[in-house]
């Protein structure tokens, strides 16, 4: 199968070279196993990168390269690193995009231009600033379940010239009694997206604590119903205000399902996702921080802000700020009264990269560092 693909593709392998402290040396043999199960599967790796903790060295590079029967820079150094961040600089001093085209058969044009990477990672390993933000969710205790908000921090921490310390808060354990433990002394508090009614309650106190507070605050999809929750119950004096995913006949269901979306069968049918348009207001601060008007933003949810409290929530100062052009759907709420607080329907995290740091993101912890700083 693969010499009908000749020069087409290539196999890089993944391996472990371990250390063995009693030994005071790299052990080879994982990875000449690796390699001989693959050739039993019919498949010659090309090239190898090699996880070690320590160097391998020109004796151990040539008998890797040997015993797995690759050439000598096919065998790739992959030294544990600092940051995941470091990676692709070490990735590069160990020339692997080099072996890569040569492999294919490909000329280089260029030498890739890795200055912008390199100020990056400058800069998440020497900030000026440094702030605690909490994470607010159900899954912490899992926190790659958070991976793609953690991220979004790195980036828009290293675009403030600033170290983003997470603090995990696990919204089931969060109450009333506890609240100003958990919180006090934060920079920014962001609720996480989730599905279910395990832990809401804790996302709405941590909600109420950071709008009465003043302290920045980012809710993103059930963390965005969970603040308009709060400000329901809180400010609109609906004491029964919910969202019907978790109360269904509660007596003002300010998050609900759309009518069109109610006679779908399928529950997976009834989520709105991929991306949509979003009309963001003038001078509102999602508007000053991705500096447009028309922005398209990925989704992932089946309960939307029920249009018929808009009123009521425009008029008590929780306003919507973006909007889906063309359904009406309110996509972003804010306050405007409060230093920063933003609540959206979509996923931001989703977009965020390091050449590339959301724009909410990075607003919302220049929101964090002026908050740390009074």
């Amino acid at each position: 199968m693969m010499w009908e693909f000749e020069n087409d593709c290539i196999v890089i392998h993944l391996t472990l070279v371990p250390y063995l402290a009693a030994a005071g040396e790299l052990k080879t043999k994982p990875t000449q196993h690796s390699v001989k199960q693959l050739l039993e599967l019919g498949v010659q790796p090309d090239i190898l990168c090699c996880r070690t903790e320590h160097e391998l060295d020109l004796t151990l590079r040539k008998k890797i390269a040997k015993f797995c029967n690759v050439s000598m820079n096919a065998v790739i150094e992959a030294r544990d690193a600092s940051t995941i961040y470091e990676v692709p600089l070490l990735m590069q001093k160990e020339e692997l995009d080099k072996v890569v085209l040569e492999k294919l058969g490909l000329s280089s044009k260029s030498i890739p231009n890795l200055d912008s990477w390199k100020k990056f990672l400058a800069v998440v390993e020497n900030p000026t600033n440094e702030v605690t933000v909490g994470l607010v969710g159900k899954y912490v205790e899992l926190k790659d379940s958070y991976k793609s908000i953690s991220e979004a921090f790195i980036h828009a921490g290293a675009s403030n010239d600033c170290r983003v310390n997470v603090k995990w808060i696990h919204s089931e354990k969060l109450t009333k009694a506890n609240l100003e433990e958990e919180l006090s002394g934060l920079d920014g508090i962001l609720v996480a997206p989730g599905f279910g009614s395990r832990g809401i309650s804790g996302k709405i106190e941590a909600v109420r604590y950071a709008r009465e507070k003043n302290v920045p605050f980012f809710g993103i999809c059930l963390g965005m119903q969970c603040a308009v929750i709060e400000f329901a119950r809180h400010e609109l004096g609906f004491q029964d205000a919910h969202t019907t995913e978790i109360a269904e006949d509660c007596k003002y269901p300010v998050i609900s399902m759309m009518e069109e979306q109610k006679n779908i069968a399928n529950l997976g049918g009834t989520m709105r996702l991929g991306a949509y348009k979003c009309q963001l207001k003038p001078d509102s601060n999602s508007y000053n921080a991705y500096n447009t008007d028309l922005i398209f933003e990925r989704h992932r949810h089946r309960f939307e802000f029920n249009n018929d409290y808009l009123a009521d929530f425009e008029k008590a100062g929780m306003v919507a700020t973006g909007k889906n052009p063309e359904t009406g759907l309110v996509e972003v709420v804010e306050i405007p009264s409060h230093p920063w607080f933003v609540g959206t329907q979509f996923h931001p995290e989703y977009k965020s990269t390091v050449e590339n740091p959301h724009p909410l993101f990075v607003a919302f912890i220049k929101a964090a560092v002026t908050h740390n700083k009074k």
